[in-house]
């Protein structure tokens, strides 16, 4: 994995994997994020977070943005380099709530069952130890995630159990790749 054009001049990172080109998410990715987020199965284990409106993922976009102007890292556009075609959408954004990084992704479900969710949180976890390697990388999974779950697992990331979720409020296995305080986030 490479890592270049880390914010240069204002450039968005950009990281190739060695099936991927991951560049910060950007408000010229709209269409493509919103056409993934509204397909009722990129939200299957939780129907309540599809987005019904551009409004919806044009302010998603933004706090993506804002992720990499306040922290230094965020979101990526995952798209194949043959062709530019987007598969999905993911990294880590930092969790002012629970001092974590947040592991996420979203894929196309065209592009379901080919390792690229696996090969997109690795290089986000990788960006996130490099960049401030104090801080703990976290996914925050629902128990009905199993495809989410078996990522976490291959990423070496451990099931601290059931805990509250800063942001959402609800009860998630959270998933580390240190131990956290019991009571953390």
């Amino acid at each position: 994995m490479t890592l270049t054009n880390e914010h240069r001049s204002g450039e968005p990172w950009l990281v190739r994997t060695d099936r991927l080109e991951l560049r910060a998410v950007c408000a010229d990715d709209l269409a493509e994020l919103f056409r993934i987020n509204t397909d009722p199965r990129t939200w299957s284990h939780v129907p309540e977070g599809r987005h019904r409106d551009e409004e919806t993922t044009r302010a998603w976009i933004g706090r993506a943005v804002k992720s990499w102007e306040s922290f230094g890292l965020g979101y990526w556009t995952a798209r194949l380099p043959a062709d530019g075609t987007v598969v999905g959408v993911g990294g880590v954004a930092f969790q002012p709530a629970s001092g974590f990084w947040n592991l996420y992704y979203r894929l196309d479900p065209a592009h379901w069952g080919r390792g690229y969710a696996t090969e997109l949180s690795r290089a986000a976890a990788g960006a996130a130890r490099r960049h401030s390697p104090e801080v703990p990388v976290a996914a925050w999974i629902h128990t009905h995630n199993a495809g989410s779950r078996r990522v976490a697992a291959r990423l070496g990331l451990a099931d601290r159990g059931l805990r509250r979720d800063p942001t959402l409020g609800e009860l998630l296995h959270l998933y580390t790749d240190r131990q956290v305080p019991p009571s953390g986030a």
